[in-house]
């Protein structure tokens, strides 16, 4: 007989640990499977491990680069690479271990294994040294997230070519490398290595960098990139990737014209494919889009009654916290109390690059192309107190605004710690709060975060300290 269960969640990350938490929270008996980690690919080789490195890369470029402005110096600077990555493994296991222990402080089943949907409501595992277990359930949670986007032509090899997955744990620094792709994946590591002294190329087939943010930050960016030395190459198509002996050749061009360049590494981050295919899915009826995203409804549902999926499946919107939020939404509808809707258009996004980039919302062009009649708030760093004491003064933040009601459509920043900045405007967006009440809700002084206000000054057209 197959094992008994209220819930059980297959995928182990963000999405699904947070899903199964809330299950078992709400009196759902709950199993959790899945073929590899605890914490999925963000505790693991992602989100964690990343910020880990980029914290070292800032130490690295602060001591390596601008030692003169804050008044040191060294003789003979070394910066240990492997040391940094090592670090950045005991940061991520850490978190693993705590996954594993809200597992048992909620009474959470844990299967490691590899998942197959025998039938509705039935779920094979298959573990590398057992034999298959085999589990049952009212509801099904699917939350088997997304693997990196590769063009077949294209070989990973793991070393001179390779995915966030080798570059996130390899010890060794590249001398030089290629990234493709100049969203998230690609500007982060961008800043990780340029830190250590790599020579840094991103080749982005859009015009900007980060080509999903507002333009004017793509450009900031770009800016910023020149300045620490890492080349840009926007509105360029990789034609070809080849490895040769110890390095690469990549092949681009732009406007008719095929350059090649040479590096040591080529960094692939183009971006993702669901993993939606090959345990059983699409052989129950479940609704895959053209791309093979799970279709769901706003309450997480799929085409089949009793299975449910969450996260970057669904392709909604790729992120952890998003994907901690479809898991909490869809646990609450299988026990039936009340929840939200999600307005993934408002979810916030954050890049850890240098200078950080965190926005939410609609762009200026997006909201004009909407019909709203548009104003916008701007404050500068260069005018803000704590970052010119931080030494970290380059960008700015953007507010746009519905002329007519006063209502947030969205915030767009580049600059030191936007990331943090966040939520106090996607608070005010959910309670529909104008920049009337942020530049009137007083604000420590010094702190980033007074650009909120000055900018919420601005919008209001009575700007203070510029």
């Amino acid at each position: 007989m197959p094992e008994q269960y209220d819930v059980i969640v297959i995928g182990a990350g963000p999405g699904g640990y947070v899903a199964a938490i809330r299950a078992a929270q709400l009196g759902q008996k709950t199993a959790i499977v899945d073929k590899q980690w605890l914490g999925g690919v963000c505790l693991n080789v992602g989100c964690i491990p990343s910020k880990a490195l980029l914290k070292n890369a800032e130490l690295a470029h602060t001591l390596r680069e601008r030692g003169q402005e804050f008044g040191f110096s060294f003789d003979n600077l070394k910066l240990d690479y492997c040391a940094a990555v090592q670090r950045s493994r005991q940061v991520s296991d850490r978190l693993v271990k705590g996954v594993g222990f809200l597992m048992k402080k909620n009474k959470i089943d844990v299967y490691m294994g590899r998942a197959y949907l025998t039938g509705l409501g039935t779920v094979s595992v298959n573990g590398s040294t057992e034999a298959p277990k085999e589990l049952s359930a009212k509801n099904i949670i699917v939350a088997t997230g997304a693997s990196s986007l590769v063009p077949p032509a294209w070989k990973v090899d793991g070393r001179n070519v390779v995915t966030y997955l080798e570059a996130i744990t390899q010890e060794r620094l590249p001398k030089s490398v290629i990234i493709i792709g100049a969203g998230a994946v690609g500007v982060e590591f961008a800043t990780v290595w340029n830190a250590y002294g790599a020579q840094v190329t991103i080749v982005e087939m859009l015009p900007t960098l980060l080509p999903t943010e507002d333009e004017e930050v793509g450009k900031e960016l770009k800016r910023a990139f020149d300045k620490r030395g890492i080349k840009s190459l926007v509105g360029h198509k990789v034609e070809a990737v080849e490895a040769i002996g110890m390095g690469v050749k990549v092949a681009v061009s732009t406007e008719g014209k095929e350059t090649v360049l040479e590096a040591e590494q080529a960094l692939v981050a183009i971006g993702f494919r669901p993993n939606s295919k090959g345990f059983g899915l699409e052989e129950l009826g479940v609704k895959l889009d053209e791309r093979g995203f799970i279709e769901v409804d706003e309450k997480m549902q799929t085409s089949v009654p009793g299975i449910w999926a969450i996260g970057d499946v669904t392709g909604k919107l790729m992120l952890a916290h998003v994907g901690s939020a479809m898991g909490i939404i869809a646990a609450e509808h299988i026990a039936g109390v009340e929840t939200i809707t999600l307005d993934y258009e408002m979810m916030p996004r954050a890049t850890y690059c240098s200078p950080q980039v965190a926005s939410f919302g609609l762009t200026e062009a997006q909201a004009k192309e909407r019909g709203y009649g548009v104003k916008v708030g701007r404050f500068p760093f260069q005018a803000n107190g704590k970052a010119l004491g931080l030494g970290e003064a380059v960008g700015w933040i953007k507010l746009v605004v519905d002329e007519k009601y006063g209502e947030i459509l969205g915030a767009h920043m580049v600059g030191p710690e936007v990331t943090e900045l966040l939520p106090e405007l996607t608070l005010a967006r959910m309670l529909e709060l104008t920049p009337h009440e942020i530049a009137r809700n007083v604000h420590a002084h010094p702190t980033l975060s007074e650009v909120l206000m000055e900018a919420a000054h601005g919008a209001e057209g009575i700007p203070i300290n510029i």
